[in-house]
């Protein structure tokens, strides 16, 4: 167990006069145990109670052989495993629920009593995960290295003329080569017009002279994501396109110019989005500025006109400003930034003015 993270957790419930948890997501319990389970349809719960009486629910189709700090149960496919937690719980204390938690296996712990009431209580270990500690920091760090590594080697191959669909491919073995462990999200490579649809799928378009090239990819590495957005240009730009360009560029960096712990993140949402809109380009940007990012590609938290949550050191989450118009051209520029006690570090290195390539 991460018992500085378990504390903060059990701390979180305090706040909330919740005696006792259940978490369920598998990313959560990763971050509270060091241990990754996919379960599938199995059911997978880690059981927090403030005595300290902590237990692993697990089937026995998992392997966990380590010592991970707490009390395995297991049970087997033909068991009824909510019954089993059941045994464990404070029957007569409210229970907090994950939010993912299937409704076939909350519903049966209900059937059972399994608390006095039951209540969504994700925020808590949402909120925890937001704070990296320096052990995530550093993780991030990495992935974000290897991301802008990967990126540089994506562009220098686009005068090859490769489709989207093809470059996607190369990304993957790129990835493998820099020893990540995969893609955090389904890459976009988007030529031309494609680049004006945000969550564009690769498809077999081919990329022609003065197309603005849409490139948003990511990788897990040491099971934490990295994010990381540029826009080229293939063989020439128009002044439109330009125009497009730099004022995303100055958007993201009006934006990231004002973060530090205490500014909200609606203030850094506006700082981008009212400078686009000063522009004329105000209905052209159809997304929030930001999401939070750590062992999820978006962790809870995002960076939003309605999110006037204050940015606290350790948190880490995307700016990423775009203008798209439809059948011209999409431009998007995109960094991970990381809070710190005094300002902010921005992850992401590779280069950001307005490039020309082929």
């Amino acid at each position: 167990m991460k018992e500085q993270r378990v504390k903060k957790v059990l701390e979180g419930m305090k706040k909330r006069n919740l005696s006792q948890m259940i978490i369920s997501d598998p990313a959560a319990i990763f971050y509270l145990t060091g241990k990754w389970i996919h379960p599938y349809e199995r059911l997978l719960a880690l059981y927090l109670n403030e005595n300290g009486n902590h237990k692993f629910f697990l089937n026995d189709l998992f392997t966990v052989e380590e010592d991970l700090g707490i009390e395995k149960v297991w049970f087997s496919d033909t068991d009824d495993a909510v019954e089993i937690i059941s045994k464990y719980v404070e029957k007569d204390k409210p229970m907090g629920i994950d939010k993912n938690w299937p409704a076939r296996f909350l519903l049966r712990l209900m059937e059972l009593k399994g608390g006095s009431k039951f209540e969504n209580s994700s925020i808590i270990v949402d909120r925890v995960r937001m704070q990296k500690d320096e052990e995530e920091r550093n993780l991030m760090r990495e992935s974000s290295r290897v991301n802008d590594i990967a990126v540089e080697k994506l562009i220098k191959i686009l005068p090859e003329r490769h489709s989207e669909k093809e470059m996607g491919k190369i990304l993957g073995e790129i990835y493998t080569e820099l020893g990540a462990e995969g893609f955090s999200f389904d890459p976009i490579v988007a030529y031309g017009a494609n680049g004006a649809d945000p969550h564009h799928e690769l498809d077999g378009s081919m990329v022609k002279e003065g197309d603005s090239i849409v490139i948003d990819i990511g990788c897990v590495k040491d099971s934490y994501c990295s994010d990381l957005t540029r826009t080229v240009f293939y063989k020439s730009v128009s002044e439109k396109s330009k125009e497009v360009y730099n004022t995303v560029l100055e958007a993201n960096r009006r934006a990231e110019a004002i973060i530090k712990p205490g500014v909200r993140f609606c203030d850094i949402d506006k700082a981008g989005r009212d400078y686009i809109e000063s522009k004329g380009y105000g209905k052209y940007f159809n997304h929030r500025i930001g999401h939070s990012i750590g062992i999820e590609d978006h962790d809870f938290g995002d960076v939003s006109s309605v999110n006037t949550d204050e940015i606290k050191p350790g948190m880490i989450f995307s700016v990423e400003p775009g203008i798209y118009i439809p059948g011209e051209v999409g431009v998007r520029i995109e960094d991970l930034i990381l809070v710190t006690e005094d300002g902010c570090e921005i992850l992401n290195k590779y280069n950001k003015e307005l490039t020309i390539v082929g």
